[in-house]
C-alpha cells in the first residue's frame, strides 16, 4: 500500500513539473514571476511619432513683458514706474537616426532689460523702514550654441499627439549693463562678462498641426548649470569675478518656451 502512495505522489510530481516547464497557468514559475518576462505590454514602441531618417527644422520662441500696471507684484512698492521685456529666439535642426529619436544643434539669442524710476519701498510707520531708488537702468544679452537628444513618445495610435524628453548640453556666453543714477549726479554703468555651462532637461508636448508641422511646448525642469562672471567698471578695468554651480530640479516659469517643427518627409511616405 505504502508503495503505491508513493508511486502516485512522484506522478503527480512529474505532472506537475510537465505543466510548470510549460508555462501553465496557475503555477508561480520563475519565468511569470520575473517582471521584465511577463510585463504588461502598452505597445508604445508599435506607435510612431516620426520616422527614422526625417530632417527637422525648427524655431523656439519666448517673449514677455513687465510694467508698473502688474499692480499685484508691487503691493509693497509705491510711485514705481518700471518698464521692462524679455526675448528669446533659438533655430535648430534635427536628424531621427531612428523612429522617435533625434539628434541637433540650436543656436539662440537671448534679451533682457528694463529701468525702474523712482521707486519708493514703505515697510510700514510701524516698522520706520523706506528705501528710495531714483533711477536704473538694465540690460542682458547672451549667445548660445547646444546640442540635445529627444525622444518622443506618441500618445495615439495616428501619431498625432506625442510627448518628449530632451537632455541638452550648452554653452553660452554674454554680457549685463547696469547703470545707477542718484541727484543730480550722471549715471554711472558697470559691466559684466558671464560665460555658462549647462547639462539641462527640457521635457514637453507635441502637436501636429499639419503632417509636416509640429507644434511644441518646452518645460526647462533643471540640471547642472556653471556661470563665471567678471565684472568691469566704466573705464574697463576688471574689479571683481565670481564663479557659481549649482544643480536643481524644479519648473522654471520664465523658462516656458513655445516652438514650431518642420519635418522634411510626410509621414504618410515613410515605412
Amino acid at each position: 500500500m505504502k508503495k503505491i502512495i508513493l508511486i502516485s505522489v512522484l506522478a503527480c510530481l512529474c505532472i506537475v513539473e510537465a505543466v510548470a516547464q510549460k508555462g501553465g497557468e496557475g503555477y508561480r514559475t520563475k519565468q511569470q514571476f520575473m517582471p521584465t518576462a511577463r510585463r504588461i505590454d502598452r505597445q508604445i514602441d508599435d506607435n510612431v511619432f516620426a520616422y527614422k531618417g526625417e530632417w527637422a527644422l525648427g524655431l523656439t520662441a519666448s517673449y514677455g513683458t513687465l510694467s508698473s500696471d502688474n499692480s499685484d507684484l508691487f503691493v509693497l512698492l509705491e510711485h514705481i514706474n518700471l518698464a521692462g521685456s524679455m526675448v528669446t529666439v533659438s533655430p535648430f535642426v534635427g536628424y531621427f537616426f531612428k523612429d522617435n529619436a533625434c539628434v541637433g544643434l540650436r543656436f539662440g539669442y537671448t534679451y533682457m532689460g528694463g529701468t525702474v524710476d523712482n521707486v519708493d519701498l514703505n515697510l510700514g510707520s510701524q516698522n520706520d523702514v523706506g528705501i528710495a531708488i531714483p533711477w536704473v537702468d538694465a540690460a542682458s544679452k547672451s549667445f548660445k550654441a547646444s546640442a540635445f537628444i529627444r525622444n518622443y513618445a506618441p500618445i495615439d495610435k495616428a501619431g498625432r499627439f506625442g510627448v518628449f524628453s530632451e537632455i541638452e548640453a550648452s554653452y553660452a556666453s554674454g554680457s549685463n549693463l547696469m547703470g545707477f543714477k542718484s541727484g543730480d549726479n550722471p549715471a554711472s554703468y558697470s559691466d559684466s562678462q558671464n560665460t555658462t555651462v549647462k547639462l539641462w532637461f527640457n521635457p514637453g508636448v507635441a502637436v501636429y498641426m499639419f503632417p509636416n508641422v509640429c507644434a511644441t511646448i518646452s518645460f526647462g525642469m533643471g540640471g547642472f548649470k556653471f556661470t563665471s562672471i567678471k565684472q568691469y567698471d566704466n573705464e574697463g578695468v576688471q574689479t571683481g569675478s565670481r564663479t557659481q554651480s549649482k544643480l536643481l530640479f524644479r519648473l522654471n516659469l520664465a523658462d516656458i518656451h513655445f516652438g514650431m517643427n518642420v519635418h522634411l518627409w510626410s509621414k504618410k511616405i515613410k515605412k
